[in-house]
């Protein structure tokens, strides 16, 4: 499924719809400011591009929001791997620690 592009009366929309304030810092986005619209759950674990997902953000603000959903995602991604069995088997020999002797030897 390929991402969303927002067009410019969907953007205006959003903007509007949520009063023209960053949702991250809350602070308002002046006139030139540089803006994004901004998944509160990432794009990449639900898919979902609905008014309830999608709010400005100052670029900013989104950059240092993203960084941090990276590590998110590539969890979501292990585990959903692991999940569908295409996870990498490990080649390490587990190593058994034997039994426990029960018996004296005669």
């Amino acid at each position: 499924m390929a991402r969303k592009s927002f067009s410019r009366t969907e953007r205006v929309r959003l903007f509007d719809l949520h009063g023209g304030k960053c949702h991250l810092c809350g602070e308002k986005i002046k006139v030139g400011d540089a803006w994004d619209l901004e998944h509160l759950v990432p794009w990449e674990l639900t898919r979902d591009d609905s008014d309830d997902n999608v709010k400005p953000a100052h670029k900013s603000c989104h950059k240092e929001k993203t960084a941090d959903d990276i590590d998110a995602i590539r969890k979501a991604d292990r585990i959903r791997a692991k999940h569908l069995g295409a996870w990498p088997q490990s080649k390490a020999k587990i190593r058994s620690r034997g039994f426990d002797r029960t018996r004296a030897d005669t």
